[in-house]
């Protein structure tokens, strides 16, 4: 691995450095896809693929598909975070970072898409994410969600079921009306 003199960053890390410039919109579009939505649970997802991604660099570089790679690095990450104690990973800290870092620009996501991706189980959505978004076909999502090719066919078609559902439905009102029946006492009070 040769050094950078002048820097000090190695060619492995301007490697990395310059594929995260080049995918980090798409891999925010796909984590805001995973997360159904929301940017902020989204944002953890890549850092925690892109961390894995950096530790494994030598292999990401070796895969003849990289790109399914580096799917499959996000998909199981998205799988796992729910089953983890968020305690065990995550450290309160009481002092901040120097700097903040430069917001990125928003992926913009229908929020009634956003809504109706939420509801499913997380592997479901996946398998959606990886049929539709990605456009890869069942043999490639069973190989990213290790599982078969069948588990897939019944995912993908009762995810869309659920979608179809949940789209048809209106969203929820965020402050539901009152009863009509408190709505009566509150006039006699």
């Amino acid at each position: 691995m040769k050094r950078n003199s002048s820097s000090g960053s190695s060619e492995r890390d301007e490697q990395f450095h310059a594929f995260v410039a080049y995918r980090r919109k798409w891999l925010l579009q796909t984590a805001r896809l995973l997360t159904a939505g929301d940017l902020h649970l989204a944002e953890d997802l890549v850092q925690t693929a892109l961390t894995k991604l950096y530790v494994s660099w030598a292999a990401f570089r070796r895969a003849d598909n990289p790109d399914g790679y580096l799917r499959r690095v996000m998909v199981n990450a998205f799988l796992r975070e729910r089953r983890r104690s968020w305690w065990r990973f995550e450290r309160p800290s009481d002092r901040l970072p120097d700097r903040a870092a430069a917001p990125s620009a928003p992926v913009d996501l229908d929020p009634e898409l956003s809504r109706a991706l939420g509801q499913l189980p997380r592997r479901m959505r996946a398998a959606v994410i990886l049929r539709f978004f990605h456009e890869l076909d069942v043999a490639e999502t069973a190989a990213v969600l290790g599982c078969s090719t069948g588990t897939v066919k019944s995912q993908t078609a009762r995810a869309l079921d659920k979608l179809r559902v949940a789209l048809d439905q209106p969203a929820a009102p965020r402050n539901p009306p009152a009863p009509i029946n408190r709505l009566k006492e509150q006039e006699l009070i």
